[in-house]
């Protein structure tokens, strides 16, 4: 399997990290079994988050003896260096570390700079100089302040968004991060869950050679099929591109990334899923979507208040509340 490495860091890995947001969704006993065996498998670059609720807690009693063997990054979503600091010896302790190998600002609505007042870098600076954290990495869904900081020469890492849906802008970012050598981890890979060839989406992001792709894996068959990828890496093929031009043209455009960043929403409608539900139905087996279950959550949209919150908190500027509302239309004609 082809390498990378995340610019200045000298973090070398395959092409094929774990990313253990779903793993927070399954048991411990599940999360573990998963871990190890990706671990043992080959996979050596292991992504989580503060927010991920027990997610690091997981990673900590699945790996902590195996530490020295892989890398590990985690994310705050501070916006005080007392938080900071809070969320850093949380973190250290449930993932059974003393330190992290990547510690990320976890898509903050700027870019944290020395000097702005909110002591934010400064704390991060310092956290590196006790050892705590090896390299300072930001994450973000907001095109601008993903440019600020790679421009700014104060991060080591981006994760982003990246997959074959992505517009000019995002390969303009992913070429900026190899210009200004700054690594690029990419995040939902599978645009959360609208893709559903692996094979394409890694030999999309194979062509890229400053970019680690990071899989979001909750079931042992997912886990399977990318440490398949570890001994024979899919290569572009005739068949796969047309998969990636086929997603193309009924993808591109208005439709919702499943980012979440739109959530609480106040009337308990569960905007990243209702808000794709038309691309879903179409792209999985519809009947798990027409359950009992999911018509009550379908039907949460004509309770929607109109507080704007979700619209106002899209980094993408969807008019996510039109959005839900043609989402629940065309559902309907599922149900007749």
């Amino acid at each position: 399997m082809p390498k990378v490495t995340l610019g200045s860091t000298g973090i070398t890995v395959d092409k094929n990290g774990f990313g253990a947001l779903p793993i927070q969704r399954i048991s411990k006993e599940e999360a573990a079994y998963l871990l190890q065996k990706a671990y043992r498998g080959g996979m050596t670059f292991f992504d989580t988050a503060r927010s991920y609720t027990d997610s690091e807690e997981k990673i900590g009693l699945a790996l902590s003896e195996e530490r020295d063997g892989f890398y590990l990054a985690t994310k705050t979503p501070a916006l005080t260096a007392e938080g900071f600091w809070n969320d850093l010896d949380t973190s250290l302790r449930l993932l059974k570390t003393d330190h992290v190998d990547i510690l990320q600002f976890h898509n903050p609505p700027f870019c944290p700079k020395p000097g702005d007042g909110s002591g934010l870098y400064e704390a991060m600076r310092k956290a590196k100089e006790l050892g705590k954290v090896r390299h300072i990495g930001i994450t973000n869904h907001r095109l601008n302040v993903a440019r600020e900081a790679v421009e700014s020469g104060l991060y080591e890492t981006l994760q982003f968004p990246f997959s074959y849906l992505a517009s000019e802008r995002e390969l303009e970012l992913v070429r900026l991060c190899k210009e200004k050598n700054v690594g690029f981890i990419a995040m939902k890979a599978l645009s959360g869950g609208l893709i559903t060839s692996s094979a394409a989406a890694y030999a999309f992001l194979a062509r890229f050679d400053n970019v680690l792709p990071i899989w979001g894996v909750q079931r042992e068959s997912e886990l399977d099929e990318f440490l398949s990828y570890i001994g024979n890496p899919p290569a572009m093929t005739g068949e796969l591109s047309a998969i990636i031009e086929k997603d193309r043209s009924e993808l591109l455009g208005e439709f919702c990334r499943g980012c979440g960043y739109c959530l609480p929403c106040p009337a308990k409608i569960d905007i990243p899923t209702s808000a794709r539900m038309s691309l879903m139905i179409r792209r999985s087996p519809s009947a798990q979507w027409l359950t009992d279950e999911w018509q009550e959550k379908m039907s949460r949209i004509d309770a929607c208040i109109g507080c704007n919150h979700c619209a106002q908190h899209c980094p993408y500027g969807l008019d996510t509340p039109n959005l839900l509302r043609r989402n629940y239309e065309d559902y309907k004609t599922f149900l007749k």
